[in-house]
């Protein structure tokens, strides 16, 4: 495909979904579930992933989920009963040790198919999309840089995370199209010194409120029969508001700046790039109050901060075409249509790994 490099205007991501409509949606999806024990669920999954995909558009052509409940379904049956033989079979010591290590197989394998069959279930403008990633660099990212990057006290744990977006990244194809994907390393040091920071200062700040616990604790011991066990009460309490307040937000941080670097040095076939600009601090703002107004209404507010958080990032998500996109996207499906249509899995294996 030769590119065209005739100005295009960058387009824009856009949903058009609302916190109402999804509601709907999600109330029927929960109901439903509770009255089949569960197994309405993977239908459920579908009908909320339909939903977001068909309501989020770029240049006028919207995004579409083609798996069926049925799939999902037989995905999770499968899992399922592989973890009840090997809950069974686990009491004998060998097997059990065959069994885990048969894992570290398994579970690359896993993590491939789920990413494969997720972007085959997906299209933009009836284009399908699809992932050719393969198990050894899955084993290589999941399981043997972590494990380095731990014998560095994950100082480079930034590399580990460039590897497993370059992965996700170059194993997609949009149609036959696809898609590349390297940066710097500057910024994903950038974003885990980010990270750091928020972390670091929250536990200078609760190192001195342990030392007003610690005085609580002296005056607690003069007014209770046992200090010890009310003091040991308020150390969980501090360590998990210490979880939330330093771990959470340091999370959505780091994974917020990752997302700009990945979108902004993507490339898809011949220089059509995409554009991320989302504030750290500002979806951490919307994380954080979605949270409390989920909390203070006792979930029924779900979808309210599930519609605010995926229109958010898609406001904040531009496609920049290298030509015409008419004649881009045109291009793509004559070339889908002329290999044929061969995504066709039956297993449904969607086990919800994040991107």
């Amino acid at each position: 495909m030769q590119a065209d490099h005739r100005q295009e205007p960058p387009a824009e991501f856009e949903f058009r979904g609302s916190a109402a409509e999804y509601f709907g949606i999600w109330i029927v999806n929960l109901l439903l579930s509770l009255l089949t024990f569960g197994i309405y669920s993977a239908w459920a999954k579908v009908r909320t992933k339909k939903y977001f995909y068909q309501n989020t558009f770029v240049a006028g052509r919207s995004f579409d989920y083609h798996a069926t409940g049925l799939q999902i379904l037989i995905g999770r049956i499968i899992v399922i009963a592989g973890i009840v033989a090997y809950t069974i079979l686990g009491a004998i010591p060998l097997v059990n040790l065959a069994m885990l290590l048969g894992l570290v197989f398994l579970i690359p394998y896993l993590l491939v198919r789920s990413l494969r069959f997720q972007a085959r279930m997906s299209s933009w403008s009836n284009v399908r999309f699809d992932f050719q990633g393969n198990w050894g660099t899955a084993a290589a990212n999941y399981f043997l840089y972590p494990f380095l990057a731990a014998l560095t006290i994950y100082t480079t744990w930034p590399f580990v995370t460039r590897s497993v977006q370059r992965f996700h990244v170059n194993g997609h194809t949009f149609g036959t199209t696809k898609m590349s994907f390297d940066s710097p390393i500057g910024p994903f040091y950038k974003a885990a010194l980010a990270a750091m920071a928020w972390g670091i200062g929250t536990i200078v700040i609760a190192t001195v409120v342990v030392g007003v616990n610690v005085n609580m604790s002296g005056m607690l011991s003069e007014l209770s029969h046992d200090p010890e066990d009310i003091a040991a009460m308020i150390d969980v309490i501090m360590i998990l508001l210490l979880f939330f307040v330093a771990a959470i937000p340091a999370t959505i941080i780091y994974r917020a700046m990752v997302r700009n670097t990945v979108y902004n040095y993507t490339i898809l076939g011949d220089g059509h790039r995409f554009y991320s600009d989302v504030s750290a601090l500002r979806l951490l703002w919307i994380s954080v109050s979605n949270a409390v107004v989920v909390a203070m209404t006792l979930g029924l507010m779900l979808p309210w901060a599930h519609v605010r958080r995926v229109r958010y990032l898609a406001n904040h998500t531009l496609f920049i075409p290298a030509g015409p996109l008419d004649d881009f996207v045109g291009d793509i499906s004559a070339q889908v249509s002329a290999i044929g249509d061969a995504y066709g899995d039956i297993e449904g294996f969607d086990i919800g790994i994040a991107v």
